[in-house]
């Protein structure tokens, strides 16, 4: 499936963009709202990659079992991670907003 390996490839870039965003990032809750963001994109890869794997080796028992592990785990990290974003995002205006009076 040509379309989940792109959707593998680009889950992951956006987990590297928002990881390297994060490093360069002062404010903390920014920072927080930012890693939020990267642990949604971890998720859609263990997501992806986990149906992936089981379309390709649907025949093995084990592939199965690691691909449905790996699909739950992502989707634990996608709502997980939506969870804490948006606990952060006001926090992360307000930050954003008193740094800029400033």
């Amino acid at each position: 499936m040509p379309t989940l390996a792109i959707l593998i490839v680009i889950s992951i870039m956006f987990y590297f963009f928002y990881k390297v965003k994060s490093f360069r990032t002062k404010a903390p809750a920014e920072k927080s709202w930012i890693n939020t963001k990267a642990n949604i994109a971890i998720g859609n890869f263990l997501l992806f990659f986990g149906l992936n794997q089981i379309f390709i080796y649907y025949n093995s028992t084990i592939t199965i079992i690691v691909g449905s592990v790996f699909i739950l785990l992502g989707l634990a990290n996608i709502i997980l991670g939506y969870r804490a974003y948006r606990y952060y995002l006001p926090i992360a205006i307000e930050e954003a907003a008193q740094n800029k009076e400033r």
